[in-house]
Order: structure tokens, then sequence, then C-alpha cells
């Protein structure tokens, strides 16, 4: 039997597939999106059935190409015109990316607000659900990795890092030392933008974080203001956007 839902997170670095039911997210798959083909889609969905895609796309050229890859099936795609379980109190709600209100429909569903998600992806984006169930705006900031990468890319000795805990703050290396800098530092700014968001909700007593993405469990250990570490969110959201939409 088909599943009710194939969830497809379209970001910057990745893209990921998941089987989805009405109740809960199946296991997921992942191709670089800079290098998926029809080829490697078709690898990555063997064996899978489903009835209706839901997509969030942030690269759309890419996002197009997946659609048409599926077609005739539907693909439901996510813009602030569906229902998503939240309001949004935003300015222009067409311009906000579909992979923040994927993940903001799904730490809603979860954890009620308010609510923020942090998501560290090529960029981190800090997005925001009122007490109320409203999405209200966030912060979007570089992301770990493009920092780093910037240092390689932009200064003649410093090299390219794998990320990870650093031993300690104090470097004893270039390499131990940009480590430093780098989780260290990027604790700092989560921690501030977490600080001024948290100000302007009225310093809630219960305001829930929650950390998705590539780097999070990384940056979340360090970070007692973090409660939870969800690697699947984002495909949580879909799945609930999903639900809403069919």
């Amino acid at each position: 039997m088909p599943s009710d839902f194939l969830l497809i997170d379209n970001s910057n670095s990745f893209t990921k597939f998941a089987l989805g039911t009405r109740k809960e997210v199946g296991p997921s798959r992942k191709l670089g999106t800079r290098t998926l083909t029809e080829d490697a889609m078709k690898n990555v969905l063997r064996a899978w059935e489903w009835k209706t895609a839901v997509m969030c796309s942030v690269v759309p050229e890419v996002g197009e190409r997946i659609a048409e890859y599926l077609a005739p099936k539907p693909v439901l795609r996510v813009t602030a015109k569906l229902r998503l379980g939240v309001g949004v109190d935003y300015p222009k709600p067409m311009t906000i990316g579909a992979d923040r209100l994927a993940n903001a429909a799904g730490a809603w569903a979860r954890y009620g607000g308010p609510v923020v998600v942090v998501d560290f992806g090529t960029a981190v984006s800090f997005d925001v659900v009122s007490a109320d169930g409203k999405y209200v705006g966030g912060v979007i900031a570089p992301g770990l990795e493009a920092m780093t990468d910037y240092l390689n890319v932009r200064t003649a000795l410093l090299p390219k890092i794998a990320l990870v805990e650093p031993p300690s703050a104090i470097g004893k290396s270039t390499k131990h030392a940009m480590l430093s800098g780098a989780v260290y530092g990027y604790r700092g700014l989560v921690r501030q933008i977490l600080l001024e968001i948290g100000k302007e909700l009225g310093s809630p007593r219960k305001l829930a974080v929650i950390a998705t993405g590539g780097y999070a469990e990384l940056i979340a250990a360090g970070m007692p203001e973090i409660r939870e570490v969800q690697e699947d969110l984002t495909l949580d959201g879909l799945r609930v956007i999903g639900t809403l939409n069919t």
C-alpha cells in the first residue's frame, strides 16, 4: 500500500526525501542538491510508493526539476497560501522561505508556542512562532561552514577544517584556534540572537528553542538554551502541512 506522502526538503546543500503517513515520518534518504539528477532520483526513490508529494524548496530550478520528474503524481508545494496549522503575521507572506514555514508548522504542532526553530543549514535561520500560534518572522545569519570556508578561501595560510568540538578555548595550533573561533564564536552568535528574540517576545519563561539542520548537534551540545535537537523537524512540518491540505 502506498504511503500518504513523499516528503521533500530541497535545500541548498542537500535534498532529503522521506515517506510519511498522516501520523509520522519514515526513514529519510538524501542527495546532494548540486548533483541531483533524474537517475539519482530514480535510485533514491526506488520501490517507494506514495499518494502525494509535499515539497519545500529554496532552490527553484531544482524544485522544478523534481516536480517534473514526479509528474503526473501531484506535488504540493509549500507556500504561505496553504493551511499550515499556524497563522502568518508577516508583511509579505509569499517571501517567506518554504523551509521556514515547514519548520514553523512542525514546531508548533509538536511544542506549541512561543517557540523558536534554529535551523543550521548553509545559512542559519531563526524562525519564531508566537504564543498564539502565528509565524511572526525571524533572523538569517551566515552558516557555520560558510564562515569557516570563507577563511580558507580568503586567506593564504588558514586551512579548511572539519568542524568538531574544540578541545579547549585557547588554540594550540592553527586548526585548533580556528575550531575555537568557529564553535565558541558561533554559540555566542546564536545565544545573543536568542536573547534578543526573547526580549522582543516579552522574555517568556517557557520559550522553547528547537534546533535542526546539519550542525545542530554540535552547536546545541554547549547551549542549555536549546531544549532539543530534532533532525527531521522540516520533514515533520511537511507531514503536518500535507495532512492539513489533502
